[in-house]
C-alpha cells in the first residue's frame, strides 16, 4: 500500500519571502524596458536628420525632448505612486508607453509630428519614480541598499537600444518600434499579475500638490538632488557627450569611440548595485563622499589630458565606477533619511533633477572647447562639483536621522 507523499502547504511566510525578489525582479526588468523605449529616438537620429534634413540643432531638440519630458514626468508619476501603488502604476505607464513606441512608425516623415510623439514617448522615462518606493518598501533597511542598486542596473536599457535599435533597425525600418511595442505589452500583462504593493503599506490622503509640496519643503530632498545630480548627471552627461569627446580630442573612429562609451556606460551599471551594497554596510553618506572623492579626482587627471592608453582610459573607467557608485549609494540614502510614505514623491523630485544635471556638462563642455580648444577646463569644473559634493555628503549627510 503506498502512501501518498504530502507536499508542504505553501505558507504566508513562504511567500513573503519570495514576494520582495519577484518585485524586484519585474520592476528591474519593466525599468530596463520602458528606459529602452525612452531612448528610441537616439540611435536613429542620424536617419532621421537626413530624412527630415535637420540641421545639428534640431537632431539635438528631438533627442533631448523625451528625456527632459521623462525626467521631469517624475516628479508626478512617484507622487502618483505613493497614493496607488506600483501594482497599478507599472503596468499602466508601460502599457501606455507602447502608444508613442508605435506611433514613431507614422510620425517619422513629419518634424513635428515626431516632437510630438518624442514628448509622449517620455512616459517611458518616468518609471524609475515607481520601482525606488516599490523596491524600498518590501526590503528591509539591511538589504534595501543593494536591492535598490540592482534595480537602478535597468538603466542599463538605454545602452540595449544604443546597442540592439539600429542594429534591429537593419532588418525593417520599423521592426525596432515593434519588438519594443510587444515587448512592452507582454510585460504590462505580466506586471499586472505579478506585481504587488507590500501589505499594510500607508496610503496618503492628501492631493497630489500637498505631496509633491511637502516633498519639496523637506530639505533633505534638495540635498538629495544636488548629490543625484552630481552622481547620475555626471554619468547622463558622459553618456550623451563621450563619443564626441573621443572623437573631437583622440580623433577616434565614431565606431571605436562608441564602444568605448559604452565600455563607460558598462561600468556605471555594474558599480551602482555595489554602491547600494556598500551602502548596506557603510553609512550610504560615506560611500557617496569617497565616491564622489575617486570621480573629482580622475576628472583632474583627465584635464591634463593624458595619453587614452592607459592613462586616459584608466582615468575615465575609474571616474564612471565612481559616478555608478555614488549613483546606488545616493537611492540608499534617500531610503535611509526619507519618511517611508513621501519616498515616492522624494524620488521623483531626486530622478528629475539627476536627468536634468546631465544636460548642463555637455554644454559647457562644448562652448568652453569651442572657446579655448581645450576640455580641461570642463574637467576641472566637473572634479570641483564632485568635491564639493564629496566634502557636503560627508559633512552634513552623515548626520540626518529620518523621521517618520
Amino acid at each position: 500500500m503506498h502512501t501518498a507523499v504530502k507536499q508542504p502547504p505553501s505558507t504566508p511566510e513562504a511567500e513573503e519571502s519570495a514576494a520582495p525578489y519577484r518585485n524586484l525582479a519585474m520592476a528591474t526588468v519593466g525599468f530596463a524596458l520602458t528606459f529602452w523605449a525612452w531612448n528610441l529616438i537616439a540611435p536613429m537620429s542620424a536617419d532621421y536628420k537626413d530624412r527630415l534634413g535637420l540641421s545639428s540643432f534640431e537632431q539635438s531638440f528631438l533627442v533631448a525632448v523625451p528625456v527632459l519630458v521623462g525626467s521631469l514626468g517624475r516628479i508626478p508619476v512617484g507622487a502618483l505612486t505613493d497614493k496607488y501603488g506600483a501594482r497599478l502604476m507599472f503596468p499602466l505607464i508601460s502599457a501606455l508607453t507602447v502608444v508613442p513606441v508605435l506611433l514613431l512608425i507614422p510620425a517619422k516623415n513629419s518634424y513635428g509630428a515626431m516632437l510630438a510623439v518624442g514628448f509622449l514617448l517620455g512616459l517611458g522615462g518616468t518609471t524609475f519614480a515607481i520601482g525606488v518606493p516599490l523596491v524600498n518598501s518590501w526590503f528591509q533597511p539591511a538589504k534595501r541598499g543593494f536591492a535598490l542598486g540592482i534595480f537602478g542596473m535597468g538603466m542599463g536599457g538605454v545602452a540595449l537600444s544604443g546597442y540592439f535599435t539600429p542594429r534591429i533597425a537593419k532588418h525593417g525600418d520599423n521592426l525596432p518600434f515593434l519588438v519594443v511595442g510587444g515587448a512592452l505589452v507582454v510585460y504590462a500583462l505580466l506586471a499586472a499579475v505579478l506585481i504587488t504593493d507590500r501589505p499594510g503599506r500607508k496610503i496618503p490622503t492628501d492631493t497630489l500638490a500637498h505631496r509633491l509640496g511637502e516633498a519639496g519643503n523637506l530639505r533633505v530632498t534638495w540635498e538629495l538632488s544636488a548629490l543625484y545630480a552630481i552622481g547620475f548627471g555626471g554619468i547622463v552627461a558622459f553618456g550623451v557627450y563621450l563619443p564626441t569627446y573621443l572623437k573631437t580630442w583622440y580623433d577616434l573612429s565614431p565606431t571605436d569611440a562608441g564602444t568605448r562609451a559604452a565600455g563607460f556606460a558598462l561600468v556605471t551599471v555594474v558599480f551602482r548595485p555595489i554602491g547600494g551594497w556598500l551602502s548596506d554596510r557603510i553609512h550610504p553618506a560615506l560611500v557617496t563622499s569617497v565616491a564622489l572623492l575617486a570621480a573629482a579626482l580622475m576628472a583632474i587627471v583627465q584635464a591634463f589630458e593624458p595619453p587614452l592608453v592607459p592613462g586616459g582610459t584608466i582615468a575615465l573607467l575609474c571616474m564612471a565606477a565612481g559616478l555608478g557608485t555614488a549613483s546606488g549609494s545616493v537611492f540608499a540614502l534617500v531610503s535611509q533619511v526619507t519618511p517611508q510614505p513621501k519616498v515616492g514623491s522624494v524620488t521623483g523630485i531626486v530622478g528629475a533633477m539627476g536627468g536634468l544635471g546631465g544636460f548642463v556638462p555637455p554644454l559647457v563642455m562644448g562652448a568652453i572647447f569651442s572657446a579655448k580648444d581645450s576640455y580641461s577646463i570642463g574637467f576641472m569644473l566637473l572634479s570641483d562639483l564632485a568635491l564639493a559634493g564629496c566634502v557636503y555628503a560627508y559633512g552634513r549627510m552623515r548626520s540626518i536621522q529620518r523621521d517618520d
